[in-house]
C-alpha cells in the first residue's frame, strides 16, 4: 500500500466482505462460537468488584456479549454501553442494566438513556476484522482509537471476532491503536513479535491481571480475582429477546 488513499480503499472494501461474510452465517452457525468466547472471557478474564466493562449491543450478527456481562454483574461489576457523541469525537459510555431505559443512538443502536456517565477499565471490542498484530478493521469512524487514546488510564481492550476476520495485515496507521488482546472462537491470543500467541485461560489471566495493575486498572481501586472462574455460565438467552442480533430492539 502506497498512500493513506489507497489503505482506506482497501480497508472499505474489506470491512465490507468481512461484514457480508458475518451477516451471511446463520445462527446455528454462530451459536457455538458465541458460547466459546462468552466462556473463554468467563473462564480467563479478572473481574473485580466495582470494575466497570464496556461492551457493544450486538449490531450486524456480532458477538452478543450480554451472557457473559451478565455474569460478570453477578461478580459485582458494572456494565456500560457506548454512545457517539459527535463526529471525530470519543466515545462516552453510559452505565447499562437490563430494564434500564434505551433509545435509538447512531446506526439505529441501542443505548441508555439518562443513566450515569463512566469510565470503562475493560472494553470489549467488537471487531469486523483483525491482523496479526492485534489491530482492528473497525466501522471507519475510529471512535474506538480515539476513545483509547484519550483515556487516562487507558482502558484494557479486548477484541472480540470471528476466525473468519483474520487477516495478515489491516495496513495500520499512526493513529490505530492494537486490542490488548484478541478473542474468537478458536481462543484468546495476545501479539507477540508481530504474530498472535494463543493463551490458556491461566495465562490470560495472569497477563490481563498485570497489566490492569500497570495501568492503576480498576479506577475504583478494587483487586481484581486472582482466582479463575472455570464453570460454565448458564443460558440465559430467554431472558435477552432477539439475543442474536437480528432485529436489533432496544430491548434493555
Amino acid at each position: 500500500m502506497n498512500t493513506w488513499e489507497d489503505i482506506t480503499a482497501w480497508r472499505k472494501a474489506r470491512r465490507a466482505e468481512l461484514i457480508a461474510r458475518r451477516v451471511a452465517l446463520s445462527r446455528e452457525q454462530r451459536a457455538p462460537w458465541n458460547e466459546r468466547i462468552t466462556e473463554l472471557l468467563w473462564e480467563g478474564c479478572p473481574i473485580a468488584r466495582g470494575m466497570v466493562v464496556g461492551f457493544c449491543w450486538p449490531f450486524n450478527a456480532e458477538f452478543d456479549a450480554r451472557f457473559v456481562i451478565r455474569r460478570w454483574r453477578g461478580q459485582g461489576a458494572a456494565a456500560a454501553l457506548p454512545e457517539v457523541v459527535a463526529k471525530g469525537q470519543p466515545l462516552r459510555f453510559l452505565k447499562w442494566w437490563p430494564g434500564v431505559t434505551m433509545v435509538r443512538g447512531v446506526y439505529d443502536i441501542p443505548v441508555p438513556s439518562g443513566s450515569d456517565v463512566v469510565v470503562p477499565d475493560i472494553a470489549l471490542v467488537p471487531m469486523n476484522g483483525f491482523d496479526e498484530r492485534g489491530y482492528r478493521l473497525g466501522y471507519g469512524g475510529g471512535y474506538f482509537d480515539r476513545t483509547l487514546a484519550a483515556c487516562e488510564p487507558r482502558m484494557l481492550a479486548i477484541g472480540i471476532a470471528y476466525e473468519l476476520a483474520r487477516l495478515p495485515s489491516i495496513y495500520p496507521q499512526a493513529h490505530d491503536i492494537a486490542m490488548d488482546f484478541v478473542v474468537t472462537e478458536a481462543g484468546v491470543y495476545a501479539s507477540e513479535e508481530g504474530r498472535l500467541v494463543a493463551l490458556d485461560a491461566g495465562q490470560f489471566r495472569r497477563r490481563a491481571a498485570h497489566i490492569l495493575q500497570a495501568r492503576g486498572l480498576p479506577r475504583c481501586g478494587g483487586e481484581t480475582d486472582p482466582s479463575p472462574a472455570f464453570s460454565s455460565p448458564p443460558c440465559y438467552a430467554g431472558e435477552f429477546p432477539g439475543y442474536w442480533g437480528e432485529d436489533g430492539k432496544p430491548d434493555g
